[in-house]
C-alpha cells in the first residue's frame, strides 16, 4: 500500500529563533515544515510547492508580510492558499482588517499559544488533504470524462464512416438477428430487391427470388441458418417490370469478442452484367466451335464426295470397258469368263456402296428399322465367314474362327443386320491386312455391364462377345477416337491405298447399339493390328425360343428348283431388267411373260392366269402400288388373287411395309440377287416350303 505523502506548511519569519519555535510547536503534526527567512525566499518556495497553510510574519525587513501576501494572492497557483499572519507589535484593527483584506484566514499575536496554533493548523491540514483528494477525484473524473468523450467521438466517427461506406457501397448489405430476421439494410440492398425504405423485419431477399429458383434458395438459406458454414449462392431475381436480374448472395455469422452469436451479416451483388458477359462469351465459343465443326464437316463432305466419285467410277470403268469389248470384239471363252467375273465383281462392289449410302441415309433420318426375333449368332458368323472366304483367299490371308459350338448364343436381333455387322468387320479386317496376314473371329460368352439393359448398369450381364482380330496396318492413336465416325477415314488423299467410303464402321456402331450392345476398337498403333469387340446381351433362358428354323438363318434354295413350267409374269419399265429376269427365270425352267407398263399388264392379265407376278414399283403413268390395288379390286378371280412379289430400288422397311399393305406377298430389293429372287418365288409357289420356312415380314 502506498505511503501517504506529507502535507507542506510554509513558515515565514526573519528571526531564526521564531522559526525554530514554530517548528517545535508544529513538528508533532507530521507535516513537512518549510522555513523561509524572508519574503523573497517564501515566494521562491511557492514556485515549486503547494502548501496547506502559510504562517507569515508581518514585520520583516525589505518586504513585510502584507506585501508578500499581496504577491502570493496574485499567483493563480497560490491564490486560495490559507495565510495566517503572525505579529508581535501591533494589534490595531487597521492592521487586522488589512490582513483579512489580503485573504488572511487568521491574525495571531506573538507569543503564540501552542495548543491554539496546533489546533488551527490541524484544521487546515485536514482541509488541504480533503481538498487534494477532491482534486484528484475531480481530475480522475475529468480524465474519464475526456476518455469517454474521445470514445464517443470515435464511435460517432466510425458510425458515420460506416454509414457513408454503406450508403455508397456497390454491394447491398443486410444484417439479421440470431433468428434470421433482417434488422438492417443499406440503400443498395433496397434498390436491388426493390424494397421501400421502411423495410419490415420479416422481409428478406427471398421474396424477390424468381419463382423457378425460390424453392432452392429457401432450402439453401434454411440450411445455412442451421449450420456454421459461409453462404454463397447465385439466383435470379424477378423485378416488378418482369425483367430478370442475377444476384450473388453471400453471408457469414457475426460473433462478439466473447464468441457470442449475434446474427448474420451478408451482401447482395448484382452480377447480371457478368452473367451476360459469360453468356456472350459462351455463345461466341459455341459459334466458334460450330464454325470449326462446320468447316470440318464441309471438308469431310468434300473428301467424301471425291471418294464417292472415285469409288463409283472405278468399277464403272471396268464394267463399261469389258462390256464394250464383249460387244465389239470376238473373245475366247476364257476371256469372256474373265470379263463376266470382272463385271459381276464390280457390280457387286457398286451395289454394296449404294447399300451403305442408303443405310447411312436411313440412320441419319432415323428410319432404319430392325426386324428382331430370337436368333443364334453362331450360324450368322459362319455365314459371314463363307461370304468373305474368297476375299481372304485372294490375299492368302489365314482366316480363322473360334466359336464355342456347345453354347447357344441366342440374342434378340435382326439376323440380316447382324450378318451385315459381322461381314463389315471381316471385310474391313481383310482389306487392311497385308497378304499372308492373319484375321480371326471369336465368339464367346462373357459377363459385362451393358447400360442399355434394363438392370443396374453396374451389374454384370451375360453377353455374347464377338471379336475380329487382324494383323493389319493398325490405327494411329490420333485417329482411334474417330474410327466409327461417318465419312471419316485415316487416309482420304488421292494416293490412298485402300478403297471404301468410310461408312461401314459407322453402320456397325449404329446397328450394334440398336441391338442394345456396345462396340469398341483397340490398336497398339500403326503396324500393330486392330481388334474390334462387340458385346450384345444374351436372351435369358425363359425368353429363348429354339423352335426349328425360327432362328432366322438364311436358307438356301434346293439344288433342283421347282420352277419348271411355272408361269411368271414380269412387269418392269426398264428393258434391261426385263431381259435379265426373263433369262434368269427361263434358265430355271419357268415360263416368262413380260410387260413394260401397268396398262399392258392389266390388258394381258385378262387373257391368262400366271402363277407369280413380279412387279416393279417405280413405273411411269402408274406405279406398282396402284397397279396391285387395281388387280386386287377390279380384276375377276382367279387373277385378283395372283401371288405377287414387289421389285424396287427404294430399299427399306417402310417400302416393305407399304408393299405388303398394297397387296404384295413378298418384297425383293434391287439390285436383285438371283438366288434370293428364286428362293422367294419358291416360297410362294411351293406350299410345303411355306410351312417349313418362317421369315418375318
Amino acid at each position: 500500500m502506498a505511503t501517504e505523502s506529507k502535507v507542506n506548511i510554509l513558515l515565514v519569519d526573519d528571526q531564526p529563533e521564531n522559526l525554530l519555535a514554530l517548528e517545535a510547536i508544529l513538528n508533532e503534526l507530521g507535516a513537512n515544515l518549510v522555513k523561509a527567512a524572508s519574503g523573497e525566499e517564501a515566494l521562491r518556495c511557492l514556485l515549486y510547492q503547494d502548501f496547506a497553510v502559510i504562517l507569515l510574519d508581518v514585520q520583516m525587513p525589505q518586504m513585510d508580510g502584507f506585501e508578500v501576501a499581496t504577491l502570493i494572492r496574485q499567483r493563480q497557483r497560490s491564490r486560495e492558499t490559507p495565510i495566517i499572519f503572525l505579529t508581535a507589535f501591533s494589534t490595531s484593527e487597521q492592521f487586522m482588517f488589512k490582513g483579512y483584506a489580503l485573504g488572511a484566514v487568521d491574525y495571531l499575536m506573538k507569543p503564540l499559544a501552542a495548543n491554539v496554533l496546533k489546533s488551527k493548523i490541524s484544521v487546515f491540514i485536514e482541509l488541504f488533504k480533503k481538498t487534494e483528494a477532491l482534486k484528484q477525484k475531480t481530475a480522475a473524473l475529468q480524465q474519464q470524462t475526456a476518455r469517454l468523450a474521445a470514445i464517443n467521438a470515435e464511435l460517432q466517427h466510425s458510425e458515420e464512416r460506416f454509414r457513408r461506406l454503406s450508403d455508397c457501397s456497390p454491394l447491398g448489405v443486410f444484417v439479421t438477428n440470431p433468428a434470421g430476421q433482417c434488422v438492417y439494410t443499406n440503400p443498395r440492398f433496397l434498390s436491388i430487391c426493390e424494397f421501400s425504405s421502411n423495410l419490415e423485419t420479416d422481409q428478406t431477399w427471398l421474396q424477390t427470388v424468381h419463382a423457378d429458383d425460390r424453392d432452392q434458395a429457401a432450402t439453401t438459406w434454411s440450411t445455412y441458418l442451421q449450420n456454421q458454414q459461409e453462404y454463397s449462392q447465385e439466383f435470379r431475381f424477378q423485378l416488378r417490370d418482369g425483367s430478370i436480374r442475377w444476384v450473388h448472395i453471400r453471408s457469414a455469422r457475426m460473433l462478439s469478442e466473447e464468441g457470442k452469436f449475434l446474427g448474420h451479416v451478408g451482401t447482395i451483388e448484382d452480377v447480371t452484367g457478368r452473367r451476360q458477359a459469360e453468356a456472350a462469351s459462351a455463345q461466341i465459343m459455341r459459334e466458334q466451335v460450330a464454325r470449326q465443326e462446320a468447316e470440318v464437316a464441309n471438308r469431310m463432305k468434300d473428301e467424301f464426295i471425291a471418294i464417292l466419285s472415285h469409288e463409283l467410277r472405278t468399277p464403272l470403268n471396268s464394267m463399261l470397258g469389258w462390256s464394250r469389248l464383249l460387244r465389239y470384239r470376238k473373245c475366247d471363252e476364257k476371256t469372256i469368263a474373265r470379263a463376266i467375273e470382272t463385271i459381276e465383281r464390280n457390280a457387286t462392289s457398286q451395289a454394296k456402296l449404294i447399300e451403305d449410302i442408303l443405310d447411312v441415309s436411313q440412320i441419319v433420318r432415323g428410319k432404319l428399322r430392325l426386324n428382331c426375333l430370337p436368333v443364334d449368332l453362331a450360324p450368322i458368323i459362319h455365314a459371314a465367314l463363307e461370304t468373305v472366304q474368297p476375299l481372304a483367299a485372294a490375299k492368302a490371308i489365314d482366316l480363322q474362327s473360334f466359336i464355342d459350338e456347345t453354347t447357344t448364343f441366342q440374342v434378340m436381333g435382326d439376323p440380316v443386320r447382324l450378318q451385315q455387322v459381322a461381314w463389315n468387320l471381316l471385310t474391313n479386317a481383310i482389306k487392311f491386312t497385308p497378304e499372308r496376314g492373319k484375321v480371326e473371329i471369336r465368339l464367346e460368352q462373357v459377363e459385362a455391364s451393358i447400360p442399355s439393359v434394363p438392370a443396374s448398369p453396374a451389374a454384370p450381364f451375360p453377353c455374347a462377345q464377338i471379336q475380329v482380330i487382324d494383323t493389319g496396318i493398325g490405327i494411329s492413336p490420333e485417329f482411334l477416337p474417330h474410327v466409327f465416325d461417318r465419312f471419316r477415314q485415316a487416309d482420304s488423299t488421292i494416293t490412298r491405298t485402300h478403297g471404301g467410303l468410310g461408312l461401314g464402321l459407322a453402320i456397325v456402331r449404329y446397328l450394334v447399339e440398336q441391338h442394345r450392345g456396345t462396340v469398341y476398337v483397340e490398336s497398339a498403333g500403326i503396324g500393330q493390328g486392330t481388334t474390334f469387340t462387340i458385346k450384345i446381351p444374351l436372351l435369358q433362358a425363359d425368353n429363348q425360343e429354339t423352335r426349328g428354323n425360327e432362328q432366322g438363318h438364311l436358307l438356301k434354295v434346293p439344288a433342283t428348283s421347282p420352277l419348271h413350267n411355272v408361269q411368271v409374269f414380269v412387269v418392269d419399265d426398264d428393258e434391261d431388267t426385263r431381259g435379265f429376269l426373263r433369262f434368269l427365270l427361263q434358265n430355271e425352267g419357268a415360263i416368262v411373260t413380260t410387260a413394260a407398263s401397268a396398262a399392258e399388264t392389266l390388258s394381258k392379265l385378262t387373257s391368262f392366269q400366271p402363277a407369280v407376278l413380279l412387279c416393279d414399283i417405280s413405273m411411269p403413268d402408274m406405279d406398282g402400288y396402284t397397279l396391285m390395288h387395281k388387280i386386287r379390286t377390279q380384276l375377276p378371280q382367279p387373277q385378283a388373287h395372283i401371288l405377287a412379289i414387289a421389285l424396287t430400288a427404294h430399299a427399306g422397311p417402310s417400302t416393305q411395309e407399304q408393299a405388303v399393305a398394297a397387296g404384295f406377298q413378298k418384297y425383293v430389293p434391287k439390285p436383285i440377287e438371283p438366288d434370293t429372287l428364286i428362293q422367294e418365288i419358291v416360297r410362294l409357289v411351293t406350299p410345303e416350303e411355306c410351312e417349313l420356312i418362317k421369315t418375318p415380314y
